[in-house]
């Protein structure tokens, strides 16, 4: 008896904002008896090519901590590997074939996954997070049903692996922890993802301007080497964005008003970066925030009162930058919701050298000040939003993890 996962439930029913809690639904069903009683039913035509695909794949593995390959045989069904998970292709309820790939963890190397993946015309989702895997994502344009590819935590290198636009539907899409280096191309932003983890690699260009056209919910760009400003088009994401990620980049520039369009936004992180010039005022529109972290830049002046007043703050982190003041609000969230350790805050400890402020705060500043606030543009009678609930767990810090968790 194998295990069939419907090709209906991995289409429609696994949702990637909630990629690390899925539930996989298994219906089991029993073999058609044969004539003979004792063999087992023959297989799909689909399955037994399949069968010598992941084969000769077991034969290019070089390690297997965990013994998994050991499952596959070649006297048994794929759908009996472990690993693999079959289903039905729309439309077609009598052929059986490979539906999804789940080697999360598992620790394989091989030194690459092409003549492999590209193989499973009909497979739903490919998921080798924490393996060691060489190369590059192979052509997909075969696979005319893939809409979630994970390959974070491999070996995988070279530039930004352009198959993954081979994918009709993408929603997911994870290549974090990989040697990917160059540039990211602006094409990536106008796929219809609800998840773009591309974190702990090597980009190295500027932020591509057309950020603002990408539908994601959840996006993660840390831990790079991404230069120059953020794109003010990043207001275009208001009505989809929940979690971003620049932290630890050579992002400089001046922090955007257009930010403060971000009115669903949960997560904000801009750490450990040379960013530059005053909180804008429209970052008080961020109804919904709960983690706001400006730390390790070059941010100065006042620390708006508005920003410290928004219910939903959790973790307000200014430490690190060049703060020369904070009001009542402010002053009443030091040391539980915010950190204000080495600025230029008289009065409070932990804060730079005189002769440190006075070297920066003496120097030119660039930075316009803007005093324009969208929430507040026609604010008459206009209910605040709600704090949202506190979140389970992070979508986007936990990508900052190798594994997922």
């Amino acid at each position: 008896m194998f295990k069939i996962l419907p090709f209906v439930t991995l289409l429609v029913l696994l949702n990637p904002n909630l990629f690390n809690a899925r539930e996989t639904l298994e219906t089991s069903i029993s073999p058609t008896p044969l004539p003979y009683q004792g063999y087992p039913p023959p297989l799909d035509p689909k399955l037994v090519e399949l069968r010598e695909v992941i084969l000769h794949f077991k034969s290019t593995i070089t390690c297997d901590p965990k013994k998994v390959t050991d499952t596959w045989c070649p006297e048994t069904s794929p759908c009996e590997y472990k690993g693999f998970y079959c289903g039905h292709p729309p439309k077609e309820n009598h052929t059986t074939t490979v539906a999804s790939i789940d080697f999360n963890g598992f620790g394989l190397c091989a030194p690459t996954v092409s003549g492999f993946l590209d193989k499973f015309v009909d497979l739903a989702l490919f998921h080798v997070n924490s393996n060691n895997f060489s190369g590059t994502v192979p052509d997909v344009s075969k696979l005319r049903y893939l809409y979630e590819l994970d390959v974070s935590n491999n070996k995988l290198s070279g530039n930004f692996p352009m198959a993954v636009f081979q994918i009709k539907n993408p929603v997911f899409l994870d290549i974090r922890y990989n040697n990917f280096c160059g540039y990211v191309p602006p094409e990536v932003f106008t796929l219809p993802l609800d998840v773009l983890f591309i974190n702990n690699n090597a980009f190295d260009q500027s932020i591509p301007s057309n950020l603002g056209a990408s539908p994601v919910a959840y996006l993660t760009l840390a831990n790079n080497r991404f230069t120059g400003s953020l794109p003010t088009s990043i207001k275009n994401v208001s009505s989809t964005l929940k979690e971003i990620l620049f932290l630890n980049n050579n992002l400089t520039g001046c922090l955007p008003y257009e930010i403060g369009y971000l009115n669903k936004a949960t997560v904000f992180d801009v750490g450990g970066n040379s960013i530059t010039g005053q909180i804008p005022c429209s970052f008080g529109c961020l109804k919904r925030i709960r983690q706001l972290n400006l730390a390790g830049n070059l941010i100065y002046g006042m620390v708006p009162e508005d920003v410290c007043a928004l219910g939903g703050l959790r973790n307000l982190s200014l430490s690190d930058n060049y703060f020369t003041e904070i009001g009542p609000v402010c002053d009443s969230l030091v040391g539980t919701v915010l950190n204000i350790d080495k600025n230029c805050i008289y009065g409070y400890p932990n804060q730079r050298s005189p002769e440190e402020c006075d070297a920066f705060l003496s120097r030119p500043k660039y930075c316009p000040t803007v005093d324009y606030v969208p929430c507040k543009k026609h604010s008459y009678g206009t209910p605040e939003l709600p704090a949202a609930p506190p979140p389970a767990l992070s979508p986007t810090y936990s990508a900052l993890h190798r594994r997922l968790l």
